[in-house]
């Protein structure tokens, strides 16, 4: 990995973006009300948390998803015969993305199953992922 190939600008792009799709993911136009019922969160319960903890830290495990997909998708060095990998463009970018997204679905499904969540909140958080980390990837695979 060479980290100076990292564009940290579309790290940080990245990483804003799966924050807006949370946000919009989670709205009560989309998942937000199915989200809140299978939570058994009523909107008082909503208003009642620490805004500030709770979308800080998402911004900053946004951030670090974003650094860790940047990470992956880093060119090969110049020494590495030119068959060894594939130079990241937006293909490459958006299906890592992707797998990474079923990485972290399949690790959400795990955790709700034993914390008897029903499916429909394993779908609605697990798909989040794959979507926010799919375009996480192609903005990283866009932005060489």
């Amino acid at each position: 990995m060479q980290v100076g190939s990292i564009n940290w600008l579309a790290v940080l792009v990245a990483g804003i973006s799966s924050f807006v799709v949370g946000g919009i993911w989670y709205s009560p136009g989309l998942f937000g009300k199915a989200w809140m019922k299978d939570n058994n969160f009523t909107e008082e319960d909503v208003k009642r948390g620490n805004k500030g903890k709770v979308f800080g830290w998402t911004f900053i495990f946004s951030l670090l998803m974003a650094v860790n997909l940047g990470m992956f998708l880093t060119d090969p060095p110049a020494t590495c015969p030119a068959d060894c990998v594939t130079k990241t463009d937006i293909g490459w970018g958006t299906i890592a993305g992707f797998l990474a997204g079923i990485w972290t679905f399949s690790a959400i499904a795990i955790h709700s199953l034993f914390e008897q969540k029903p499916w429909r909140l394993i779908l609605i958080n697990g798909f989040y992922s794959v979507v926010a980390l799919t375009l996480m990837g192609a903005i990283i695979g866009v932005w060489r």
